[in-house]
């Protein structure tokens, strides 16, 4: 609770007691209107001066303006008591709306609670300096002891100890940290002291990125939010015109006296105000966000809960996000040269790429590696990589980057991924290396099939690795052999069928940057992925977990009914007595339920968003 929320308790406290005295004892006329000026201005005066300020600025329709023209009007035909209870219950809704969306923003902001403050760099006389996380250099190494978050992603180079990383994956269960493993920024440092040198500045860190998307949660709004904004601006406006009716014409036409007719219009007044909506929509969706975040489910904005909503299609890269991406050598097959010095050749020219098949080649070769030797790397997106090694250009990756090299590789029927390898314009054979599909991807393409959802995978792998994927899942198209290009226009092509639309694309790798930007929305998978797929995607997965994509997409759909319950149940109950005191059958008392009660029925419910199920829990 803030401090404002501490005064609005003490001013409703004060303004019962005033208006309480008032109602229990018995004074003069003229000593108990001080009373209920006195408990009006207590707790009113803050709206009255909204109000003001906002017709100075051209503002004029609001429920500032709303709530100070019935009471004010209340006032003027002697309903003291009501126009303070209006007064009283509009401030208390509001107080318990505020907190409301405290607890909501609660689950988001505990995130904030990531970032490191501070980095203890290892000096090279031994010596410990402490520094600001965005004052360290990449390479440099980093002493964290237990109890310490980890300032900046990076690699353990010595020491072991548990990782808490729920704070961003969402995961309870503590992770082994030992050296050669990498750590992120933001997680919690449990039982044993480590030395971590940092692979990148703090701008550049997952925490850094998810610090970001939290901060900026609410700029990108659903359409349904901006829609409730422009219907506030012309419904307001609608009603203080219909009030007015309300009060002038029936009594022109002898139909009544004038009081009865305006206290009717100020009724009419208190009911119209639109708070139930503008309050309890943006609210459903930052508690759909909040819920979201409960299980590693980052959204850049409400616009993405919505569009992911109504998602037709979800189309999956398959290595590293329907697969473990931790390949396997399970074969070598050389032209001229050993079975090892083929892998040597690979593994060298491989040595710096941070690629599941890279990281595969460097893990089946035993020996070790002079990274020395490599110079001109060049990376072929979807094809491979080449270098120079002691002044011999070799290439190593799929048959698009041999043709590239003016080679012919030879053909090979094992299933997997095979990665060809040529040296100045010579054919040296070729590694075959497996990926295993991960345990959570049955589940989870079974459950989207179930949801009425299109399921796609594209892949740069030939058409027997893709086949036996996609048959194993239950996807129901793939594609094989495509470049990050091809991607985007088989993307665009599902985007242009209104029946598959939105389309949804889930992936891990740089080379899924352009086509995450393609998508309707771009979902990227892991924490640990690619920094380009992170800033390019709209949705953040930060664990590894493909199942993840069906819990954000049922979290998402409950958010949108929940949103569409508040609006047609407050509308309703507004239309409702807005008749019934039009034709004088509905007190100031009804129309406080109208509006306060109406609107923390919709609160109430808008938080049941923040309770939200993963998979496994279909």
């Amino acid at each position: 609770m803030d401090k404002t929320q501490r005064l609005t308790i003490i001013r409703l406290a004060a303004s019962i007691a005033l208006a309480g005295s008032a109602m229990a004892i018995n004074l003069p006329d003229r000593v108990n209107i001080l009373f209920f000026v006195a408990a009006y201005i207590v707790i009113g005066m803050d709206i009255v001066c909204k109000a003001l300020r906002n017709i100075t600025h051209g503002e004029v329709f609001d429920e500032n303006f709303l709530m100070t023209a019935a009471t004010i009007g209340a006032f003027a035909i002697g309903e003291y008591p009501e126009a303070v209870a209006v007064m009283i219950l509009y401030q208390l809704g509001e107080l318990l709306s505020d907190m409301a969306v405290e607890r909501s923003r609660a689950s988001i902001s505990a995130l904030m609670n990531i970032r490191p403050e501070y980095a203890n760099i290892e000096q090279k006389d031994g010596s410990v300096r402490k520094t600001a996380p965005v004052d360290v250099a990449i390479g440099s190494i980093v002493i964290v002891s237990p109890g310490e978050k980890i300032p900046i992603d990076g690699i353990v180079v010595s020491g072991s100890s548990d990782i808490d990383t729920s704070a961003l994956t969402g995961e309870s269960q503590p992770q082994s940290a030992t050296p050669g493993e990498k750590v992120l920024g933001g997680c919690l440092n449990i039982s044993g002291a480590l030395k971590v040198k940092t692979t990148a500045v703090y701008a550049d860190t997952t925490v850094a990125k998810i610090l970001d998307m939290v901060e900026n949660a609410e700029t990108g709004k659903a359409r349904t939010e901006k829609f409730i904004t422009r219907f506030a601006r012309y419904y307001t406006p609608t009603v203080v015109g219909c009030a007015a009716l309300v009060a002038v014409i029936p009594p022109l036409l002898g139909f009544g006296a004038w009081n009865i007719w305006i206290e009717r219009a100020l009724i009419f007044l208190v009911i119209s105000c639109p708070c139930a909506l503008v309050i309890s929509v943006p609210l459903t969706f930052f508690a759909g966000i909040g819920g979201a975040s409960r299980h590693g489910i980052m959204f850049k904005g409400s616009y993405y809960i919505e569009t992911l909503a109504r998602a037709r299609s979800v189309v999956f890269d398959k290595t590293g996000t329907l697969t473990c991406g931790h390949f396997t050598v399970t074969a070598i097959h050389p032209e001229i040269i050993s079975e090892s010095q083929l892998l040597e050749l690979a593994a060298l020219t491989e040595s710096f790429s941070t690629h599941p098949v890279a990281v595969s080649l460097r893990a089946a070769y035993k020996g070790s590696l002079d990274q020395s030797l490599v110079t001109a790397l060049h990376d072929y997106p979807g094809e491979g990589i080449s270098a120079t090694l002691d002044s011999h250009r070799v290439y190593v990756g799929n048959e698009r980057l041999m043709a590239r090299a003016g080679v012919t590789p030879r053909q090979c029927h094992c299933i997997g991924t095979i990665v060809h390898l040529a040296v100045d314009g010579q054919y040296m054979g070729h590694i075959v290396v497996a990926d295993t599909i991960k345990p959570q991807s049955s589940e989870t393409i079974a459950t989207l099939n179930k949801l009425g959802i299109k399921t796609v995978m594209l892949t740069g792998d030939k058409k027997p690795v893709a086949e036996e994927v996609a048959q194993n899942l239950g996807i129901h198209e793939y594609a094989y052999e495509m470049m990050p290009d091809d991607k985007v226009r088989h993307v665009q092509i599902l985007a242009q069928n209104k029946e598959l639309s939105p389309v949804v694309f889930v992936g891990d790798g740089i080379n899924d940057a352009p086509v995450l930007k393609t998508a309707d929305a771009g979902i990227a998978m892991g924490a640990a992925g690619s920094d380009a797929a992170i800033a390019a995607a709209d949705i953040v997965l930060m664990n590894d977990d493909p199942s993840q994509v069906a819990t954000g997409i049922s979290i998402a759909r409950k958010t949108i009914r929940i949103v569409r319950q508040n609006i047609v149940f407050a509308l309703t109950v507004k239309l409702a007595l807005l008749v019934i005191s039009a034709l004088g059958y509905a007190n100031m008392w009804a129309a406080v339920f109208a509006d306060v009660g109406v609107t923390l029925l919709a609160v109430l419910n808008a938080l049941r968003a923040l309770r939200s199920r993963s998979i496994n829990q279909f």
